[in-house]
């Protein structure tokens, strides 16, 4: 008995077609090969900085010219606070790759880590009251 065969499935009018491997799909429908992901991160060998998802990340200072396309467009994005998660997604780039680019620009104090704001485990006390008064109110 023979196993049976993959047939392949031709695009149709309302499908389009697949990416080739190891090409993505551009803005205007052509393929083009993406960029190896360690050639953007740099060597990285080097320790890593403690960030996770939430960890804001500020600009302290305007791109230099020796810096790489990634890393301008990382610290145009960080003129406001933003996560590390939400600079991944802007960038379209894996949180490991933004980590290692974020490093480097830590290590040249181009741009500032801060922890999140986190939230008290008991709200406070006054502040339950007022809004308990508020709706008392209505």
């Amino acid at each position: 008995m023979t196993p049976p065969q993959r047939q392949r499935r031709s695009p149709g009018p309302d499908r389009p077609a697949a990416p080739a491997p190891g090409g993505a799909p551009a803005k205007d429908g052509e393929l083009r090969n993406p960029e190896r992901l360690f050639v953007i991160g740099g060597e990285g060998g080097g320790e890593r900085a403690d960030i996770d998802l939430v960890t804001l990340i500020v600009a302290r200072a305007d791109p230099p010219v020796s810096a790489t396309p990634e890393q301008a467009a990382l610290l145009r994005l960080c003129a406001a606070p933003l996560s590390t998660a939400e600079l991944s997604a802007y960038l379209s780039l894996p949180f490991s790759v933004v980590t290692v680019l974020l490093t480097d620009l830590l290590a040249k104090e181009l741009v500032q880590a801060r922890a999140p704001i986190v939230r008290q485990k008991v709200a406070d006390r006054n502040l339950l009251e007022a809004v308990m008064h508020g709706l008392q109110k209505l």
